[in-house]
């Protein structure tokens, strides 16, 4: 009989990991793509050198075009030349001081530093989140995420928090309130009642980017998109509202970690001496704001333009430093009632904290105003746009396809580069006057450059923002990572995007002025 063989072991297996959802996939090709660009400062150099060389070889080959504003021949000129190199060393500094929107950006930061370093712009927020009915709730936070854009990027830090007490307040997820919270200053960003300072920016590229055929006459104001950026936070917030309620809310997934001490994150209660200071600081901007109705009512106030015009008119080529004035004034108000500002010498020391912070913006300034001022001296910028303008008249595409293939377009661009005054310094050149010559004003392509620049924003994790929010997010669920919360924003990105499209349309079809002296069409 013969013995019985040995038994044999059973193999041991792990069990296989899952596969990565898709969304994950595609914010990690995303993200090493982003990675693999140069900081916007470089790029704008590196396309600097790519225009001295663009510039060369165009002048070689004679390329010329007619202006269409007074029949002149308009050639292109190299930068690699004894005249390029001197307009090139020349005028670097004035180039730079004139940057339309550098001396604009900063007056309206020394403001809205004031106002948000004393804590107004935060105990606003708490405020206007904290005091609304567990059905009105998402609508709240989501409008806030459009008023706090004026914050410029303390938005993130002040409103994303807050959003998730708020929701937790009144008895909903946390979760959920980070998400609504982030994604409405995110794909947001550049829709909002009250005038911010990306207004500034935008206004002054796309002021520089119209006089390549407009001359030195042409000027886009800070409110040039004011009317559509109000109407655009109230619908962008109703949007929202809905598809958290169809959407998000439906999703399993929206509970904290068991472990999470919500009690000890964070509170939105304001203190007694805070209500108080917010009081008077609101006293101040009405009565502020009745003075100022008060001096330009008369037909002949000072404030007023040729023939009493408030649209060609001293108060909105001075609207920037208004408004820095206005949160100047509300936050020392803030600041004195609260204890924040204690003496004089407080005040000047929140308008240097602001300016700090916005340094690095200034100082990609310099590339773009350089890069920008190089691309109109070698009149690239009227050949491409006059070449491209005549191909539209040619192809008879309609305006409205135009117009969805350039949203496209920067909607892809956004992802990767997501500095809207970088990647509007560079589009503003070739879009405003090429639509310019087919009749779009340049206050028109600048508001479609908003839905671009603000729908894509809040799935990329190219945005320092976005990891922001995630670390708010892993408050609550430790286990959250890039795919979560992309694939918590998408659909919020998606439908944003696509409403506002229409709204945007629907403004063209319709013909309703953008702003104050914007005519859509």
């Amino acid at each position: 009989m013969s013995a019985p063989s040995p038994a044999t072991p059973e193999t041991s297996r792990e069990p296989a990991e899952p596969p990565l959802p898709r969304i994950v996939r595609a914010m990690a090709v995303v993200e090493r793509a982003g990675n693999a660009l140069p900081h916007p400062f470089w790029l704008f150099w590196i396309l600097s050198a790519i225009l001295v060389v663009l510039s060369a070889a165009l002048t070689g080959l004679g390329v010329s075009v007619v202006s269409p504003s007074d029949g002149e021949t308009v050639a292109v000129r190299s930068l690699l030349s004894g005249d390029g190199l001197a307009m090139a060393v020349s005028t670097m500094i004035d180039n730079f001081a004139s940057f339309p929107p550098m001396a604009t950006i900063v007056v309206v930061i020394m403001g809205v530093a004031v106002a948000e370093r004393s804590g107004f712009l935060t105990a606003l927020m708490k405020v206007g989140v904290s005091r609304v009915p567990a059905s009105g709730v998402v609508f709240a936070v989501a409008f806030a995420g459009t008023v706090a854009h004026v914050a410029s990027a303390a938005a993130y830090i002040i409103l994303v928090p807050l959003g998730g007490l708020a929701f937790r307040a009144v008895g909903r997820s946390p979760i959920l309130g980070i998400v609504v919270a982030y994604t409405s200053i995110a794909s947001g960003y550049d829709a909002s009642p009250i005038p911010t300072p990306n207004d500034a920016i935008f206004a002054g590229i796309t002021t520089a980017a119209a006089k390549i055929v407009g001359g030195e006459a042409a000027y886009v104001s800070p409110l040039s998109n004011w009317y559509f950026n109000i109407v655009s936070s109230l619908v962008l917030a109703a949007v929202i509202t809905l598809v958290t309620k169809f959407v998000l809310s439906k999703r399993p997934d929206l509970d904290a970690d068991p472990d999470v001490d919500l009690e000890d994150i964070g509170q939105l209660n304001l203190s007694a001496r805070e209500r108080s200071a917010l009081r008077f600081a609101a006293i101040s901007l009405v009565a502020a704001l009745v003075a100022l109705t008060a001096i330009i009512l008369p037909e002949s106030s000072p404030l007023r333009g040729e023939g009493g015009s408030i649209v060609q008119s001293p108060l909105l080529d001075g609207i920037a430093a208004i408004v820095a004035l206005l949160f100047g004034l509300v936050g020392i108000v803030y600041g004195m009632r609260s204890g924040s500002i204690t003496k004089p010498g407080d005040v000047p020391k929140l308008m240097v904290e602001g300016i700090r912070q916005m340094a690095p913006v200034l100082v990609l300034f310099f590339a773009i105003a350089q890069f920008l001022a190089y691309f109109d001296w070698t009149h690239i910028g009227d050949v491409l746009a006059v070449n491209a303008a005549e191909a539209l008249k040619q192809s008879g595409v309609p305006i409205v396809v135009v117009f969805l293939l350039i949203l496209l377009v920067l909607t892809l661009v956004n992802i990767m580069v997501t500095s809207g005054s970088a990647m509007w310094a560079l589009a503003a050149p070739v879009l405003v006057p090429m639509l310019m010559l087919v009749h779009v004003p340049a206050e028109t392509t600048q508001a479609l450059f908003r839905i671009a620049d603000s729908g894509s924003t809040a799935i990329t994790p190219m945005s320092p923002y976005f990891l922001m929010a995630l670390g708010f997010l892993q408050r609550y669920r430790k286990n959250a990572g890039i795919g979560t919360l992309a694939s918590y924003t998408l659909p919020l990105a998606i439908a944003m995007t696509t409403v506002w499209t229409l709204l945007f349309l629907a403004w063209w079809a319709l013909g309703i002025p953008l702003g104050p002296g914007a005519p859509v069409n």
